[in-house]
């Protein structure tokens, strides 16, 4: 089970590295400046988010929201 396991997760590698290979090596004309902008906004935002859902994970975690209700 394992070993299929490996061979199926090498498989998508395989399938992720050719088609990143396929997409930078087609022709035509470079990304313009508008597409760079909406690129880093994009991963900036990405970046943003995944940073407070990490605040708020731990801050939750500290402060004793993720135990389960204790009733008197």
């Amino acid at each position: 089970m394992r070993t299929l396991l490996v061979i199926l997760l090498l498989g998508m590698l395989a399938a992720v590295g050719y088609f990143g290979y396929s997409a930078m090596t087609i022709e035509g004309d470079p990304i313009p400046t508008e597409g760079y902008v909406a690129l880093a906004l994009g991963a900036g935002f990405s970046v943003v988010v995944g940073i407070g859902l990490m605040v708020l994970l731990f801050f939750s975690s500290r402060h004793g929201y993720d135990e389960p209700p204790h009733f008197k």
